[in-house]
Order: structure tokens, then sequence, then C-alpha cells
């Protein structure tokens, strides 16, 4: 297959009839959907870190996730791209159901000292059951992305991906604040109850959603069937990547920026946990998301500009800024207006990878592209966590609680008991504003310009 029929773009000038209003309803049911599984992910982090003040314990917990959606994403790109929308989403919620009900025969039969101890089998299990039902509604992400190339004409995409980046910002502060409040004052099972019902809700939704088979019309104006494949015979779903001119130097950015997110997935929280009891940390997390609402109703407003890229890059950049500032002292307030500039920033970049994506890849294909794509944002969140946990529990908190560590770093970080912690935010700030500063004047940036143009 040439490369000319995997770009092919999906040109209409207006949707298929009910496209928008079948769009927004599957945008609400994924909402609701991540932010049951992510509150109740939320709630097992809160918890176990509380119970146990184990950095390393709360840092591994969110690389895992991570991990598995890095080993899963690929699959579940090629079963968007087999199997019919709707039944991808049922099977998705059923999956997830199901997987939080054995999570919560777990954890009604054990006692919270058996669940809560790190090193034995009760312990993986219930939170492997809880990670396997989270991770599975990721493969909603894909088939949404792939949903605005299918359901809304091509001058929607950007501000529909906007669209989708504000639903997230929402879901954060839903998951964040609600987490932290039942975990403070309820317990962990009532986390469990309310997310095992609200998917169980989502799953009777899909249920009467109406969605009518099919595909964009192309450039040729040949309409293709999801019911078929979609895709080459390319297992891993290599080679068609590297058949598109410039889709390996987007994939390469995004992941640039996601392996310096794995810092914050290994540490916002216990830094968060620090500075707030976990039910205030919760609600600030909540306010500084409201960020990513705003950043996401910019773009839905205003778009991405003629240089989506370039934008992009800029984001990444003033996001490296910010993560160097935020928590050079020991104050709450700093940190949370930090995160919620950063949070403002993160719906462009994501925004920018799904429109060139669905601007560059034809249909049938877009979800192995997707989760090619959610494969190496995924995989680097979770190897910098798994290198910054540990280095920051063993060597970098107790060098800096040293007098030695104190006297040499104090004038930049203060003094506080997480400046361990911030001196790890301030080197990953400044590798991402070197980074994306020097991808600029690379090859690979001319090349992608140049093909999204």
């Amino acid at each position: 297959m040439s490369s000319s029929s995997l770009t092919e773009a999906p040109e209409r000038d207006a949707p298929p009839g009910g496209g928008r209003r079948t769009f927004l309803h599957l945008l609400a049911n994924t909402v609701l959907a991540n932010t049951a599984t992510g509150y109740l992910w939320f709630a097992v982090t809160f918890w176990v870190y509380t119970e146990t003040r184990n950095v390393m314990a709360s840092g591994l917990i969110g690389a895992l996730y991570l991990l598995l959606v890095a080993v899963l994403a690929l699959p579940m790109g090629m079963i968007v791209d087999r199997f019919r929308t709707r039944r991808v989403l049922l099977g998705s919620a059923v999956v997830t159901v199901v997987t939080f009900a054995g999570a919560g025969v777990v954890l009604f039969t054990r006692a919270d000292t058996e669940v809560l101890q790190l090193g034995g089998p009760w312990f993986w299990l219930f939170a492997g059951l809880v990670l396997l039902g989270a991770v599975c509604e990721q493969i909603r992400a894909i088939a949404l992305s792939t949903l605005v190339t299918r359901l809304l004409p091509v001058p929607a995409h950007a501000r529909a991906n906007g669209l989708v980046g504000a639903a997230q910002g929402v879901t954060l502060i839903a998951t964040s604040a609600l987490s932290g409040i039942t975990v403070a004052f309820l317990g962990i099972g009532w986390a469990w109850a309310l997310a095992t019902a609200t998917t169980l809700a989502t799953l009777i939704h899909l249920a009467v959603i109406r969605l009518a088979d099919g595909a964009p019309t192309g450039a040729s104006g040949a309409a293709t069937s999801q019911a078929a494949p979609r895709a080459p015979a390319d297992p891993g779903g290599w080679r068609l990547i590297r058949g598109i001119p410039g889709l390996v130097p987007l994939l390469a950015f995004c992941m640039l920026n996601n392996l310096i997110a794995g810092v914050y997935v290994a540490l916002l929280d216990p830094y968060g946990l620090n500075l707030l009891p976990a039910q205030w940390w919760g609600l600030a997390f909540g306010l500084a998301s409201t960020g990513m609402v705003v950043g996401g109703a910019l773009v839905a407003r205003f778009g991405l500009g003629r240089r989506p890229v370039r934008t992009m890059l800029l984001a990444v950049m003033l996001m490296g800024a910010v993560g160097m500032v935020f928590a050079l002292r020991d104050w709450w307030i700093l940190f949370v207006v930090g995160i919620w500039v950063y949070m403002a920033l993160m719906p462009v970049v994501e925004a920018t990878e799904q429109t060139v994506i669905q601007r560059i890849v034809a249909y049938r294909v877009q979800g192995r592209v997707f989760g090619a794509a959610m494969l190496l944002e995924s995989a680097a969140s979770p190897l910098m966590a798994f290198l910054v946990a540990p280095l920051a529990e063993l060597v970098v908190i107790p060098y800096l609680e040293s007098p030695e560590g104190a006297q040499a770093w104090g004038w930049l970080l203060g003094d506080g008991e997480s400046r361990g912690i911030a001196l790890i935010f301030v080197c990953a700030g400044a590798a991402a504003v070197i980074l994306a500063g020097a991808a600029f004047r690379t090859r690979a940036y001319v090349l992608l310009a140049r093909s999204v143009a």
C-alpha cells in the first residue's frame, strides 16, 4: 500500500446527519467514564500515600498505570481499526465494570492492613484490577479521536479536539477534588462504590446511543466500511507510520513532552500531599485543573493557528518554564497557580497532535496511529517515573535534607519539607525548555511543518 493511500485526507464539506449530536453524546459519555475510572485511581493513590507515606509506592503506582497503557495501546488501536466503534465502546465499559467488581471483592473481604501491605498479594491484586479497568477504558480515547474524523467536517477538527481537552479538564477537576474528599471523610470503600456505579451508568447510556456504521468519505469519494479491516498487514503498525511523511517527528515531539511529564507523574501527588492534607490537596488540584478547561476552551474557540506544530513546541517550552518555578518555595499558592498555567497549556499540545494525525493520516488506519502515539507517550512517562521515584526517595530528598544539600541549594530553593522534589522539578523544567527549543532547528521540524501545510 502506497504512502499516498495512507495520507489521503478525509475531506468533506459536511458531516453525515446527526454527526455533531452523536459526537457530543459520545464525548459526554467518555467524560463520565473517564471521571469514574480516574476518580477511583486517584483515590487509590491518595489512600496508599496517606496510609504509608511512601513516595516510591505512590510513584510506582502511577508509573504502572502508564506502563500498562503503553503495553496495550497498539492492540487497542488495532481493535479500533478492526471492529465497529460501538462494539469497542461497549466492550470497554463491560471490562471496566467487571474488573472494578473484582477489586471490590478483594477490598471488602480482606482487612485494610492486608490490602495495604505493599509486598503482599492482596495489594497487587486489588490495585491490579483497578488498574486494568482504568486502562481498558482508555480505548475510548482512541475511538473518540477517530470519531472526530468520522463525524465532523475537517475545518472543525482542531476546535473539536480543543473541546475534548476542555472535557478532560472537567474530568480532572471532578476526580481530584472528589477522590481526596472521599478518601479523607468516607474511605476507599465509598470511592469504589461511586466509581463502579458511575461506570455502570455509562454502559447503560452507551447501549442507547445510535452510531451508524461506515466511515467518512475520502477525497476519492469512496467510503470505507468500518466492519472491514481498514489497515494493511502490518501487525505492529510501524511500517505504515514510517511511510507517512512527518508522522515520526510528530510522535517524537509528543514523546519528548511526556518524558518530562513522567517526573510529575511520580512526584506531583507526594509534593502536594506534603503541602496540604489529602482533602485539601484534592480540592487544590481540582482548582488547578480548571486551567485545562480554559486552555481547551480557547483551542475550541480559536483553533491552533496556521502553524500548529510551532504552537505546540512553544507551549512545551512555556510548560517547562512554569515547571522550573512553581516549587521554588514551599508555598501551596505558588504551586497551585503554576499547575493551573501548566494545565492550561496541555490541551494545546494534545489538540495539535490529534489534529495533525487527523489531517495527514487516512481514517481507516487512524486507530493504529493513535494507538502508536499513546504507546510512545505512555511509555515515556512511566520510564521517567520509574527512574525518578527511587532517585527522589533514596538520593535527592536525603541530600537536600542534609546540611550540605541545604547550604548548596538554599539560595535557589529556600527551606522546607520538599526541597528535594523541588530540585527535580527545576531540572525537569529546564530540560523541557532546552529540548523543545532545540527541536525548532531540526530537519524533522521542517519536514513536519511542511507535511502539515
